[in-house]
């Protein structure tokens, strides 16, 4: 049943990845992104060195080789690891929009911030940061592993 689960979480994490990264290459990602990334400290600059559109597909580029990356843990483990660190930051940075845009929390339950549309649908970064940290920190234990046994370290393990 665990390794079943484990199929299910990291073939889930990698849908959802490879999903959202072929959006990034459509206008309406594209706009729907816009008002995160600028009022984000970390992408404002490099967002701004290049139109939404080239941006969101940068981001596009990146979510695709992050999916393809965990996806081929029954090839690599290392390759595996090298995705699933890379997602853990991906999460995080997408998280910090749940900080740094503004109106993204409504005030309409007499003070309490409650999530809008937008912040919503980011919460699920939560659960996906999870994912991405269970995915690393496998792939890591099983690179360890084969490395004690003195086999190639981006095998099957």
């Amino acid at each position: 049943m665990s390794a079943a689960a484990g199929l299910v979480a990291r073939h889930g994490l990698v849908l959802i990845v490879l999903w959202f990264g072929l959006l990034k290459f459509t206008a309406h990602e594209a706009d729907a992104i816009r008002p995160l990334v600028e009022s984000s400290p970390l992408l404002r600059w490099p967002a701004g060195l290049v139109e939404p559109r080239a941006f969101s597909a940068v981001i596009g580029v990146v979510d695709l080789a992050i999916a393809a990356l965990i996806a081929l843990r029954p090839v690599s483990a290392r390759l595996a690891a090298t995705g699933s660190a890379v997602a853990v930051g991906f999460f995080l940075t997408t998280l910090s929009f749940l900080f740094t845009t503004p109106g993204i929390w409504e005030a309409s339950a007499g003070g309490v911030p409650v999530p809008g549309p937008t912040a919503a649908f980011l919460l699920k970064d939560v659960v996906l940061l999870g994912v991405a940290l269970w995915s690393l920190r496998e792939a890591l234990g099983a690179r360890a592993r084969v490395e004690r046994r003195g086999g190639p370290a981006c095998s099957r393990a």
